[in-house]
């Protein structure tokens, strides 16, 4: 039976209306008419998460593992209704959404295993020492705890596992925070109906009603009003620069400034070495253009620029990723907007006298197909706006003139979310320079993979300097996550009745 959404928004477990509606625009099957949020409702969805804070926070481990596991079950309950209106919102494959679906429910059971072990807490203790000369030292005991309320954006490229119980989500329920969720236009049906399933979950745990909202639609008043609630207490994001920026910069300005963590995108470069490219020029540009075109190429971690040292290897790559390219059928972006700005990027490259198009097409309306240009390294360096991201299948080769100059474009690059070396043994020299550069400009260094496979596990690393992120001392993937939504705590002599059960 077909799932039809009733266009309200949840608050607090009540479903609300809004006077406003807009309309979806889906690739196919039928639109729904959706309440248009408003500044009025952010309120009321933050004013119930701080409510319902305390006593949120002061559940036990047990008790939020038991949550988002029963979260991952009413999921599953609703597969085929998520995965039919999924794939009518955004155009996805049915295999790309009950994939999304698994990681997303696997990273809520994957939370739920962290927090029982306890090592998210950091717990710390140094016993008082009362004959300590020339003074005492009092017992101090530390831990992490919840900081408050959290703000998610869901992100358009990723319907389920970056959006309203996403990675985000399950983080701050994991570590105690409330949840105020900021639905995403794109895809707005899917969002209500996982954002039943969560609240099904907190009906059947017992949690406060507070502990989950979900606002959708509006303009930049409602994004604006979430933000710069006083409630609020951080603010995570996934979506491009100019938004995240824009947020980040509100964040900073409140009276009580907070931190937002914003995973804004890259251009994800590979540095092609010269024993693995002449080893492999063939399979590796086949390769890549796999990934290029993966899921329409609407991927944070989308390897847009392959870096070559100039000569006959360095052409067969390239002859052999273009046709592969060509052999892509024609793909459906998540939006027309998207499909615009895709077209666009492709207009600003071939736009340019040093960039030399090597696949370029036509595109309509939200159906795209993959284009590949080449320009030389002295080129690239000196226009800024060709190593920005275009958000789509599109691939840029950079030539150099030798190693030293791969490295020099290296240095050049901005903050990324990840960087791949494609190597052979004989190229272990030039890696070995290559990688403290890199080490320093992006979260996740790859050797001989392609970056658009991101693992949900402990060691997952998906964020980095800027512009790659705004914080790059965390991550959005992985259980590194939880910790974005805690601060150390220190408890100084406290009696033994006063301390949380996990720091006795």
């Amino acid at each position: 039976m077909s799932y039809t959404p009733t266009g309200r928004h949840l608050i607090a477990g009540e479903w609300v209306a809004s006077d406003a509606t807009f309309t979806s625009d889906p690739a196919h099957g039928p639109s729904h008419n959706f309440g248009v949020g408003t500044p009025e409702q952010v309120a009321r969805a933050c004013d119930a998460a701080e409510a319902s804070f305390e006593a949120y926070a002061a559940t036990t481990r047990e008790q939020r593992a038991a949550f988002l596991n029963a979260i991952a079950d009413e999921i599953e309950v609703r597969a085929a209704s998520i995965t039919e209106i999924g794939t009518q919102e955004t155009g996805l494959p049915e295999a790309r959404l009950n994939g999304e679906r698994g990681r997303t429910t696997g990273q809520l059971r994957l939370f739920a295993d962290h927090i029982l072990k306890g090592d998210y807490l950091d717990r710390r203790v140094d016993v008082a020492e009362p004959d300590r000369q020339p003074a005492p030292r009092p017992e101090i005991r530390m831990m992490q705890r919840p900081i408050g309320p959290v703000a998610v954006f869901g992100a358009s490229n990723f319907p389920l596992a970056f959006s309203t119980a996403g990675g985000d989500t399950a983080a701050a329920l994991a570590a105690g925070c409330p949840v105020v969720v900021k639905g995403h236009s794109a895809h707005p049906g899917t969002g209500e109906i996982v954002a039943e399933a969560i609240d099904a979950a907190r009906s059947a745990c017992g949690m406060p009603a507070g502990v989950f909202s979900l606002v959708q639609g509006g303009d930049r008043s409602v994004g604006e009003a979430l933000v710069k609630h006083p409630f609020i207490k951080a603010v995570s994001f996934t979506g491009s620069l100019r938004g995240g920026r824009a947020l980040f910069d509100l964040c900073a300005a409140r009276p009580e400034p907070i931190p937002f963590f914003g995973e804004l995108g890259s251009v994800n470069p590979m540095f092609v070495l010269p024993d693995a490219i002449g080893a492999r020029a063939d399979s590796l540009g086949a390769g890549w253009a796999g990934s290029l075109t993966m899921g329409a190429g609407q991927f944070c971690t989308n390897p847009g620029v392959a870096v070559v040292v100039e000569g006959a290897d360095a052409d067969r790559f390239v002859s052999a990723t273009a046709k592969a390219l060509e052999k892509v059928a024609p793909q459906t972006m998540l939006t027309d907007g998207i499909a615009q700005a895709y077209r666009d990027g492709q207009a600003r490259f071939t736009g340019s006298n040093a960039v030399k198009p090597v696949l370029v097409t036509e595109t309509e309306g939200r159906i795209v197909s993959p284009s590949l240009l080449e320009v030389k390294g002295e080129a690239f360096l000196a226009d800024h706006g060709l190593g920005e991201e275009v958000f789509g299948p599109l691939g840029l080769v950079v030539r150099v003139g030798s190693l030293a100059e791969m490295e020099t474009l290296a240095r050049n690059f901005s903050g990324q979310l990840t960087a791949t070396l494609h190597m052979d043994d004989g190229d272990l020299p030039a890696a070995r320079r290559l990688l403290p550069i890199l080490e320093r400009k992006a979260g996740r260094v790859l050797v001989n993979g392609f970056p658009t496979g991101v693992e949900v596990v402990d060691s997952m690393v998906h964020g980095g300097p800027y512009p790659a992120s705004t914080n790059f001392g965390a991550t959005s993937v992985g259980t590194l996550s939880i910790r974005r939504f805690t601060r150390p705590v220190a408890y100084q002599n406290l009696p033994e009745a006063l301390l949380e059960c996990d720091l006795r």
